[in-house]
């Protein structure tokens, strides 16, 4: 079951069943305390998992935020609409930017979480589901579209946020490893993922590396079946 939110928080009983079904239905009661905020650029850029109102509110108080970028797309669940609500009765700019954890980068994504990151008001949030895998592969294009390192990127995926490398999210490390590799310190980043970068191949390099087998398996059942990784 991936939701039982009707589609209505306008009434009260609608708005009962839209935190219900985010509390209990997408793990919200995990997130009532735990946040997995964090700075990925002060006075620019932050980070989180999927948060509950008072905890946006709370946010956007403290670092000032004016914009709140969704990396789950429209799921359409009481998270989603919870949320969505939020940021409007807080005034934030509000982008729907959906990433995926498991599959990787895609070129025409990239680029349109680029162009929001140039244009956007700043500080925003980028939030996913738990914060760990979306959210750290969207802080580390950050990163590098601000012009920084492969090596500071890396700093946004591991297991201070959950990030598991072992497990299918990995991919997001072999991309970065991937532009290490071919681009950093020869072309800039954008640039290299309009001209060259094949996410095909990745995907194929990726599935058959030496990183697949039971250590995988055991990571990700960790993910996906544990932790309800998205």
């Amino acid at each position: 079951m991936d939701t039982i939110y009707r589609g209505d928080i306008s009434t009260r009983s609608g708005r009962r069943n839209a935190w219900i079904d985010a509390l209990f239905i997408d793990h919200a009661i995990l997130r009532l305390g735990w946040t997995n905020f964090a700075a990925v650029k002060p006075g620019a850029l932050y980070r989180s998992n999927h948060p509950v109102p008072f905890r946006l509110a709370q946010f956007t108080r403290e670092a000032g935020l004016r914009t709140l970028i969704n990396l789950r797309g429209q799921c359409r669940n009481g998270s989603d609409a919870l949320s969505r609500d939020a940021a409007s009765r807080l005034h934030l700019d509000f982008y729907d930017m959906a990433l995926d954890s498991r599959g990787a980068p895609q070129r025409d994504r990239i680029l349109r979480l680029a162009e929001i990151y140039r244009t956007m008001q700043r500080p925003a949030l980028i939030h996913c589901k738990s914060g760990a895998d979306r959210a750290g592969i969207a802080a580390a294009l950050f990163i590098l579209t601000e012009g920084g390192t492969v090596a500071a990127a890396r700093t946004q995926l591991t297991w201070r946020f959950g990030h598991i490398r072992h497990s299918n999210t990995g991919i997001l490390d072999a991309f970065l490893d991937l532009y290490e590799r071919e681009g950093e310190g020869r072309k800039p980043f954008l640039d290299w993922v309009a001209e060259d970068y094949d996410q095909t191949a990745l995907r194929t390099a990726y599935d058959a590396s030496s990183t697949a087998g039971i250590p995988r398996r055991i990571a990700r059942f960790l993910n996906d079946r544990l932790l309800a990784r998205e």
